[in-house]
C-alpha cells in the first residue's frame, strides 16, 4: 500500500473582469471571467492512512480554532466524498489551515476542493484524468476547474485564466508583467454567493464576454479597466461594503475592485503603496484586513 504525506498550497484567486449572464432554466448563470491566483493560499496536508480506517478532516482557522461551518458543508470533506462514490473508500487523514478569508470571492473553499481532487488522484493512482477531475469540480462548484490546472504540479497556482461557461471552459493565458503593488482589503464579514446572485437577478447587467476577453488579452495590463457585474449586488447585500469600497477610493484616489460577490476588494498598485492602504482602512473600517499579495 503507498503510504506518505502531500503537503500542499491551495491558492486564492481573483477575478479582475466579470461579466454575468441571465440564468438558464436551471437558474445556472454563465460567466465570463479573467481570473488570476495570488500567493494567499490555505495550507492542506493529505496522509493515506490504513485501509478500512475512517477518514479524519482536521479544519482550523490560521490562529488554531476550528472553522466554524460543519463538516458535511466544506468542500474538502464534499471533494473527498465525490471520489470516493466514483472510486470507492479512500481512507486519508486531511489537515487544513485556512489563512484564504471564507466567504470573500476568492475562491478558497473551491481551491481547497481542487487540491484535494488532485490529492487523492495522486495518493491513490486513480488516473482520474483531466476530463473526470473536472466533472466531479462541477458536481461541487463552478469556480473549481479553474484550480485544476494539468500545466502545474499540485499544490503549485494554477496559471491565469479566462473561464466562460458554467465554469466548465477554462482558457489558460500566458504569463504577463504585472504592475506595482497589489493589495487585498477583506471586511470583517462576508457576502453569501447565493444573496448575491439574487440581488443580481433583480437588476441585472448586460452580458459583455467580448469585453473580458478583449480586457484578458491586452498587451497592456490597465486596471481602470477591470469590472464586476456582480459588485453592485454584494453591495446591495452588504451595504457596508460599498461605504469601504467607495471611502477607499476618495482617500486613495484609485480605483477599488470587489473580487468575485465579494467581500473582498482589492487595489492595484495604490499611491503610497501598502502602508497607505493600511491608513486608510484603519480609519474606514478598523476590522478589516490588509494582505499584500502577488499575482501568480
Amino acid at each position: 500500500m503507498p503510504t506518505g504525506t502531500l503537503h500542499l498550497l491551495a491558492h486564492a484567486k481573483i477575478n479582475l473582469a466579470l461579466t454575468v449572464g441571465p440564468p438558464d432554466a436551471g437558474g445556472m448563470h454563465p460567466i465570463a471571467s479573467w481570473m488570476t491566483a495570488v500567493d494567499l493560499a490555505d495550507e492542506i496536508t493529505v496522509t493515506r492512512i490504513g485501509d478500512g480506517q475512517a477518514s479524519v478532516f482536521d479544519r482550523r482557522l490560521e490562529d488554531g480554532t476550528p472553522v466554524p461551518w460543519p463538516e458535511e458543508t466544506d468542500l474538502v470533506v464534499r471533494a473527498h466524498r465525490a471520489v470516493e462514490r466514483v472510486a470507492g473508500p479512500l481512507p486519508v487523514r486531511v489537515s487544513v489551515v485556512k489563512h484564504i478569508p471564507a466567504g470573500g470571492g476568492l475562491g478558497g473553499g473551491s481551491s481547497d476542493a481542487a487540491v484535494m481532487l488532485r490529492a487523492l488522484d495522486v495518493h491513490f493512482g486513480l488516473c482520474l484524468g483531466q476530463a473526470g477531475l473536472v466533472e466531479i469540480a462541477l458536481s461541487l462548484g463552478s469556480d473549481i476547474p479553474f484550480f485544476l490546472d494539468e500545466g502545474v504540479k499540485p499544490g503549485d497556482p494554477p496559471r491565469g485564466a479566462l473561464v466562460t461557461g458554467m465554469g466548465d471552459r477554462v482558457d489558460r493565458l500566458g504569463p504577463r508583467r504585472w504592475p506595482g503593488e497589489w493589495v487585498l482589503i477583506c471586511p470583517p464579514f462576508g457576502c453569501e454567493t447565493g444573496a448575491v446572485y439574487r440581488a443580481f437577478d433583480r437588476d441585472p447587467r448586460v452580458f459583455r464576454p467580448g469585453e473580458v476577453e478583449r480586457v484578458a488579452r491586452g498587451s497592456v495590463f490597465d486596471s481602470s479597466a477591470l469590472f464586476n457585474d456582480l459588485a453592485g449586488a454584494a453591495e446591495v447585500v452588504r451595504p457596508d461594503l460599498a461605504r469601504i469600497r467607495r471611502g477607499l477610493a476618495d482617500v486613495l484616489g484609485v480605483g477599488v475592485h470587489v473580487s468575485g460577490s465579494g467581500s473582498t476588494l482589492f487595489v492595484v498598485d495604490p499611491p503610497g503603496g501598502v502602508g497607505a492602504v493600511r491608513r486608510a482602512v484603519s480609519r474606514i473600517e478598523p476590522g478589516a484586513i490588509v494582505v499584500e499579495v502577488t499575482p501568480t
